[in-house]
């Protein structure tokens, strides 16, 4: 696929641009740029120097409203780096299953993958950062072996497994939870409301009456609903990821053997490490304590 200006290669700063922009929806920024000097057509980024103005449902959409949402959500967990108690900020990487995931209990600090030579002999352990790098915490937490904590997942994943039904149970209390945290204005009940406050604000500009409180709650309702429409998505997704581990527990006749990466990021949400125990948050919400 080649890209606008008919090259090959596709720099990481235009997939930003693509990804963020909400023409792709059907919605429209105005005024992202203005003219600085009319003799010179200069144009600049507005940085909020001139009014900008969101037009929803300008043109047709080629990509879902829903699925739009959801990748804004990716970028802003993407870009929520970890932050020490020294200031230093930890960059989102996603080389491996365990990156990100694995937390120490002690201090807080993710657990890095480090690979070991001791002595010829080679193995990859996980560390806290705090016992890698000045983080501002003293940590004693311990090295984990890789192996092990993949043992630990396997071992996680088949404990729902063999006790399928009470987890069941509990996840269908989860997906109640999630709805009622849910049980907010709708998009749609917003609408109304701003259809009415749009009809008396043209009622009161054609008395010539002062309509700046009318103006204010229809700007507030507005970036209420475009809250509402990120709220509903986000909980559509949590009910989502529920319903995958009740259907994986549901299709999985036996337990599991291999170690799968594509299964723990399916499924797995954190790992935290504490002095004898494991504790395993899956994405769904539950949470499995594993000792070794």
């Amino acid at each position: 696929i080649l890209t606008g200006a008919g090259k090959t290669k596709w720099h990481t700063s235009t997939i930003n641009k693509i990804l963020r922009n909400e023409k792709y929806i059907g919605d429209a920024l105005l005024q992202k740029t203005y003219t600085t000097d009319f003799l010179t057509k200069t144009r600049v980024k507005n940085n909020g120097t001139v009014p900008q103005y969101y037009v929803e449902d300008d043109h047709e959409a080629i990509i879902p409203k829903d699925i739009f949402l959801l990748v804004q959500e990716e970028l802003v967990r993407r870009r929520r780096v970890h932050t020490s108690k020294n200031g230093a900020r930890h960059c989102y990487s996603c080389k491996h299953c365990f990156a990100q995931m694995v937390f120490c209990g002690e201090c807080g600090e993710f657990y890095r993958r480090v690979h070991w030579n001791n002595r010829g002999c080679k193995s990859i352990v996980w560390r806290c950062c705090s016992r890698l790098d000045n983080t501002g915490h003293s940590c004693h937490s311990r090295t984990v072996k890789e192996t092990l904590l993949e043992q630990i997942t396997l071992d996680a994943i088949n404990q729902v497994l063999c006790e399928k039904n009470d987890f069941l149970k509990t996840l269908q209390t989860n997906i109640a939870t999630v709805i009622r945290q849910g049980d907010t204005l709708s998009p749609e009940v917003i609408d109304e409301r701003l259809q009415e406050l749009q009809k008396e604000l043209l009622e009161k500009a054609n008395r010539k009456d002062d309509y700046d409180d009318i103006a204010d709650e229809i700007l507030r309702l507005r970036d209420q609903r475009r809250q509402a429409e990120v709220d509903s998505v986000v909980k559509d997704e949590q009910v989502k990821q529920i319903n995958d581990l009740q259907d994986f527990i549901k299709s999985q006749p036996t337990t599991i053997t291999e170690f799968d990466e594509i299964l723990v990021k399916r499924l797995i949400a954190k790992i935290t490490v504490f002095e004898d125990y494991f504790a395993v948050e899956f994405r769904s919400g539950i949470t499995i304590e594993i000792r070794a």
